[in-house]
């Protein structure tokens, strides 16, 4: 697919789940503050809706802008409706603001709700918000998108209901839809879906069924999304090809080769404002790619932090990562006392998940109190510190849509060790010493002994501080701007526009 800069100047509502700052569980929150506002710098008009979870306060910038917004839950819209308000934050998208957002209030749903997932219910309080989205449209009279952008299986109903339910209205019929896939694995609470026997499981073609049916558990709203949105897109292009085959497929695999004239991927992008290491106020010292000497200062605050010993010429690895099976960490088990013992490193990690993964990096901490250091809960200001501080970053996911960390890690400095997956392998180039190129180590299988290899490369290569240097500034300098991603996306918008109104002509016809 090609990409060209846009003449013309887009309206694009992203409805999704998390946007920092309001709410951010993970990288999807990320995305959803940086891509609006690098669109918006294009001169598009891009906004976004989500839900007003109880943990964002009504006096935070918002104001009401539609009262008493009535969703249907029903097929046939004869059953119980679900009252809404939607209250609006004008933001500017410059410096720490947001792009313009809508968040949907329900008190029984969002208001009495703390945490953005992890509820029974958690597919009725999305539909709410797929559907309450169309019909907020449909009422206000100021403005209206050319394209919806949905995510994963939370708002994977909407494209489903456009094409299906709102499709004659007048004011929405015009409406393109995008379905963006940021975790394939993720399809809602069915998390074993595959499992699920051949009659039960959803096809996606019968219409969405009432709320508080039963038939609502079986419902999978990913399929959904994937069947009915004119352009479905990941968020790198290696994973894009990734989840056709089965192994990333995740039992959808061959939907998706059914509708890959229409699947695109567009490589996430970090945000450098947020992202600048010769500004950030949180590091000890601010540095370069050109005076990275400054850059040891962060080694000894970082050791300091985590009560190790201070030395700069120890070689430290870090990990900053959600501690889930996902994220590879159990290839570690079997290899990093060895490693620790053989390189004489130290190891620090930052994160949180899966109990049983925080308890193996916690027992670590204990059997290695002057190598290793732990902090359990994620913090976003001290992982900047662990970007600026350490020399190599442990990525060994098992697979990986785009990733952000990396790319973090990258432009602090931080060079990956990481699987040769998904964002991974479209962002880290692989260091070959006599030909003077790339900016990481990959390994090419989900293995203990490739991570070990791998991570040994890295430290034989540490030792050799001017070429390490040099890998460095690649590192550094690689341009993984959202400006770079927002042209992509707006020539995607395009397409999608396009096919849709195609799509309509063939309907409109005899």
């Amino acid at each position: 697919m090609k990409f060209w800069p846009s003449a013309e100047k887009l309206k694009i509502l992203f409805v999704t789940t998390e946007e920092s700052p309001f709410a951010k569980v993970g990288g999807l929150g990320e995305v959803m503050f940086s891509l609006p506002r690098a669109l918006r710098r294009l001169g598009h008009d891009a906004r976004v809706m989500i839900p007003r979870y109880g943990t964002i306060p009504r006096n935070h910038g918002l104001r009401v802008i539609q009262r008493g917004l009535e969703v249907p839950t029903s097929p046939d819209n004869q059953g119980p409706r679900l009252a809404c308000n939607v209250l609006a934050h004008e933001g500017s998208g410059t410096g720490p603001d947001p792009a313009p957002t809508y968040l949907l209030e329900n008190q029984e749903y969002y208001e009495l709700r703390s945490n953005a997932y992890g509820y029974i219910d958690d597919r009725i309080r999305f539909a709410l918000l797929s559907r309450g989205a169309l019909e907020f449209l449909n009422l206000y009279r100021e403005w209206t998108p050319d394209v919806i952008t949905s995510t994963d299986c939370m708002t994977g109903f909407l494209p489903d209901f456009l094409r299906r339910d709102y499709s004659k209205y007048t004011r929405l019929e015009n409406i393109a839809s995008v379905f963006s896939i940021h975790n394939r694995a993720s399809q809602g609470p069915l998390q074993h879906h595959r499992f699920v026997p051949e009659t039960e499981r959803d096809d996606g073609h019968s219409p969405i069924p009432d709320f508080f049916g039963e038939r609502m558990n079986s419902i999978n709203s990913m399929r959904r999304g994937i069947l009915h949105a004119d352009i479905v897109n990941t968020v790198s292009p290696t994973y894009a090809q990734e989840i056709m085959t089965e192994e990333f497929g995740e039992g959808l695999d061959s939907l998706l080769r059914e509708r890959r004239g229409r699947l695109y991927g567009i490589l996430n992008g970090i945000d450098y404002e947020t992202n600048d290491p010769g500004r950030d106020p949180l590091l000890a010292k601010n540095f370069s790619s050109q005076t990275l000497d400054d850059r040891i200062e962060n080694k000894t605050a970082l050791q300091k932090r985590f009560g190790l010993p201070e030395n700069k010429n120890s070689f430290v690895l870090g990990i900053v990562s959600r501690l889930q099976k996902q994220k590879g960490f159990d290839l570690l088990r079997p290899i990093i006392d060895s490693l620790l013992k053989s390189t004489s490193g130290q190891l620090i990690v930052l994160g949180e998940g899966e109990p049983e993964i925080m308890q193996f990096f916690h027992e670590l901490a204990g059997k290695f109190p002057q190598q290793v250091g732990v902090h359990l809960q994620f913090d976003d200001e001290l992982s900047r510190l662990i970007y600026a501080g350490t020399d190599v970053l442990l990525i060994p996911s098992l697979f990986e849509p785009a990733g952000l960390v990396q790319m973090e890690a990258m432009r602090f400095g931080a060079i990956p060790v990481a699987n040769n997956v998904g964002g991974l392998a479209d962002t880290v180039e692989d260091f070959i010493p006599e030909k003077d190129r790339g900016t990481g180590f990959l390994f090419k299988e989900p293995s203990s002994t490739a991570l070990l290899i791998a991570t040994i490369r890295a430290f034989v290569n540490w030792r050799h501080q001017e070429p390490w240097q040099k890998m460095q500034r690649r590192a550094m300098e690689k341009d993984f701007s959202w400006e770079r991603s927002a042209v992509e996306y707006v020539a995607l918008f395009e397409k999608a526009i396009k096919l849709h109104q195609t799509d309509l002509k063939k309907t409109d016809t005899p």
